[in-house]
């Protein structure tokens, strides 16, 4: 009797200290970019921009390019959202061509892989009717007016680029277009993605998710008292109480679950925490339970490594094993404080002993190596339930030229977001990914002939008039 509560009051500090450590950080991220934004207009209203010579870019030969579309994880947000933030730490500006959309920031990866093929085709998202009515919300969400890339097809195929969660979105994308699961677009196929480059991406699912709230017994419900509980409970809140202003600023995702006051009522909310509607009821229609080891397997099950697509992975790692014991985290200025006390309980992670399994060959001690969000096995490439042709990457020059339908990857000393949000915080180190990342997509990856990037077209340009 006196073990368990010691336990429980354990963990219940535990709780305590990760509530506030999540809150105050995402108050910091949410006043950061307030303070950023009203910084930067109060500037354009007193120092007008003035108009001087400047060098044009040959507009053909940029939109010629394939668009590297960068794609968020979980609590994310794409360019429009948080002021003047960017997700990416401003990476998207190394490159003529590059996209950063704005998806569900807590939404399944089903959900917000049909908004990121509207949001480049244009139109109305569409769920799809069976999804939607299965999992209880609307079958049509956000209007595109315009899409960013309305080209897009086989013969103008995409570079992509997701971090964490972003990476399995592209995947689920990749096989929806395989399958030709968008109504009015029968040419679809999976040669319309040209690569995806995972950043460390969430491809076999993490056991953070059983830290943070998930039932390790199906990998979908909630523990009765977690992180994600405070989690749910927040963002409820937030999307009933509907302030236009504060979602145009930040929004979960979750506008076609219909959870506002207007449209709910007091009954709607009651209902919504309660977990009788809403994403998290018993569908699970909301990213985590696709992040748990369970439901990863779910969606690996019916995605495939296409012969014609390049793949890349940089999968991180923040734990060490000294002396080939104890795996412990390999430092503490190295790592973010929203992550410190997760590495050290993920890689002290075990199974519980009472329950199956998550599947056939899982070994505690293969999934202790972590990044403070996901485990550094789940991120090389997709390998549960199957695995899926790979090679470890020591240096970039001793794997060219690429081949396409094998997962390229390395493994990086980083935490789970060295190279997001802030740009400084990783140094040198983000120039040397995000440069290696979008060099590749312009040199080593393509299916027809090298591209000429506009740079270098100039130059080639000027050498000839030199010559004549």
């Amino acid at each position: 009797m006196i073990q368990r509560l010691v336990v429980t009051a354990l963990q219940l500090a535990e709780l305590s200290v990760s509530s506030v450590v999540h809150m105050m950080y995402g108050l910091y991220i949410f006043s950061s970019a307030v303070a950023g934004d009203l910084t930067q207009r109060l500037s354009e209203s007193i120092f007008k921009s003035k108009t001087t010579g400047e060098v044009k870019r040959s507009t053909t030969q940029v939109n010629d390019l394939p668009p590297i579309v960068l794609v968020h994880g979980i609590f994310g947000f794409g360019k429009g959202r948080l002021g003047g933030l960017s997700y990416f730490a401003g990476a998207e500006k190394k490159d003529e061509r590059v996209l950063v959309p704005d998806l569900g920031s807590l939404t399944s990866v089903h959900d917000r892989a049909r908004e990121l093929f509207y949001y480049l085709k244009g139109g109305r998202v569409d769920y799809g009717e069976d999804h939607s009515k299965a999992c209880g919300h609307s079958q049509f969400g956000r209007f595109y007016e315009k899409g960013e890339y309305q080209e897009w097809d086989e013969d103008h195929p995409i570079h992509f680029v997701g971090h964490s969660a972003g990476a399995q979105v592209v995947r689920v994308l990749q096989q929806m277009l395989s399958d030709k699961m968008f109504d009015g677009y029968e040419n679809t196929n999976e040669n319309w993605v040209l690569s995806l480059t995972s950043l460390s991406g969430a491809l076999n699912g993490t056991t953070r998710t059983y830290l943070d709230g998930i039932s390790p017994e199906d990998g979908t419900s909630l523990k009765l008292i977690s992180l994600l509980q405070i989690c749910k409970l927040g963002v409820v809140m937030y999307d009933w109480l509907d302030i236009p202003w504060l979602k145009s600023y930040y929004n979960f995702g979750f506008d076609h679950f219909n959870m506002s006051w207007k449209k709910t009522g007091l009954r709607g909310l009651v209902d919504c925490l309660l977990g009788n509607a809403g994403p998290f009821a018993s569908s699970g229609d909301w990213i985590l339970p696709d992040l748990s080891i369970q439901g990863s397997m779910k969606l690996n099950a019916n995605l495939k490594t296409f012969p014609n697509t390049f793949y890349f992975s940089y999968a991180t790692k923040r734990t060490r094993k000294p002396l080939g014991m104890m795996t412990v985290p390999s430092g503490v200025m190295g790592i973010h404080p929203l992550l410190f006390i997760r590495v050290l309980q993920m890689s002290q992670w075990r199974f519980p002993p009472d329950i199956p399994l998550p599947y056939k060959g899982y070994r505690d001690e293969d999934w202790q190596d972590n990044d403070g969000a996901l485990n550094t096995i789940s991120m090389t490439h997709p390998r549960i339930p199957v695995e899926h042709s790979n090679l470890i990457v020591h240096s970039d020059s001793d794997c060219l030229p690429l081949q396409p339908g094998i997962w390229y990857y390395k493994i990086v000393e980083a935490d789970h977001i060295l190279f997001i949000v802030n740009r400084e915080r990783a140094g040198v180190e983000f120039d040397l990914i995000y440069d290696s990342i979008f060099e590749r997509c312009r040199k080593h990856v393509f299916r027809k002939s090298p591209q000429t990037l506009p740079n270098e077209a100039q130059q080639q340009q000027l050498g000839g008039d030199q010559e004549e």
